[in-house]
């Protein structure tokens, strides 16, 4: 429990942590509840609860949480137990490990989308490996 001088106290997942705008942390990052990135981290983040990356947010690492809503830019993969939300202003380059995702339109994703049960992102943890052989792009046929 974090406890305030008025009494207060709450459950540390339920914090939220920011990251603000011009701020840079070169390091690995982690939480309990929520972090909330508008600046930049070079390195992994751990968020228990989730991992909102802003507009003018910039990841460059692994991101590893419950879920992920991306309105910025990752480098690096993503794994959320639950859900990961790309907005339309959103560019990841990597993997992606969830349960469910949303894309809204214009929203990039190079990498490689994996979804899966309920438990099993967490069970095998790391990243997809990369297939034998680039996918091809599907062709029309007449």
């Amino acid at each position: 429990m974090i406890g305030s001088s008025d009494g207060d106290e709450r459950e540390a997942s339920e914090v939220v942590s920011i990251l603000g705008p011009g701020m840079a942390v070169e390091g690995d990052c982690e939480t309990d509840g929520t972090l909330r990135i508008e600046g930049r981290v070079e390195g992994s983040v751990r968020a228990e609860k989730a991992v909102v990356v802003g507009e003018e947010g910039e990841v460059v690492g692994d991101i590893h949480t419950g879920d992920a809503v991306v309105a910025g830019s990752v480098t690096g993969g993503i794994v959320a137990e639950s859900r990961v939300e790309l907005q339309e202003t959103a560019r990841v380059e990597g993997d992606i490990r969830c349960r469910r995702v949303k894309l809204e339109e214009g929203g990039v994703v190079e990498g490689r989308l994996e979804m899966q049960e309920p438990g099993e992102a967490g069970e095998k943890g790391g990243f997809p490996q990369a297939s034998t052989g680039r996918s091809r792009p599907a062709e029309a046929r007449t």
